[in-house]
């Protein structure tokens, strides 16, 4: 499934501007939330425990989500961006079901917020059933980039 845009939460970019967060050393996270979250409302807190209702660890998802690869596309220096891996959970013993994917540094104490997605913009949850798996395609421009002025 293609995800839709993520969103930054409003600490994470003061937290990269103060370089707290380290793209290219950090462990990062994926993590799915239901439809009853507060993930994608979240205003003011930065910390994964702060987002209510995440998907319960079973049917094979786990607690916290899935450890994803982040790299530095600068092949475009104008438009540098971040990208993931697509995180992918297969679906045992029953359906995984979520609204939202939530994205994490996962070593920094606290866990803290970098960017949420609307996994259907319809908005609808999204379910793979048992035997299937939950995919996240993340867009090919990736996670979020950087664009700036053009020189002549």
């Amino acid at each position: 499934m293609a995800s839709g845009k993520w969103k930054f939460y409003d600490s994470a970019k003061l937290k990269m501007l103060q370089g707290l967060i380290d793209y290219d050393g950090h462990v990062f996270k994926v993590a799915l939330f239901t439809s009853s979250s507060n993930a994608n409302t979240l205003s003011g807190s930065d910390e994964l425990a702060d987002i209510t209702n995440q998907v319960a660890g079973a049917n094979g998802y786990t607690t916290g989500g899935q450890a994803v690869t982040v790299s530095i596309d600068s092949s475009t220096p104008s438009a540098p961006f971040v990208d993931v891996t697509n995180p992918v959970w297969t679906a045992s013993g029953g359906s995984i079901t979520a609204r939202f994917a939530v994205l994490y540094d996962d070593t920094v104490s606290g866990d803290p917020l970098i960017a949420v997605c609307l996994l259907d913009t319809t908005p609808a949850d999204v379910t793979a059933t048992d035997g299937n798996t939950f995919t996240i395609a993340v867009a090919a421009g990736g996670v979020f980039n950087l664009s700036g002025a053009t020189t002549d």
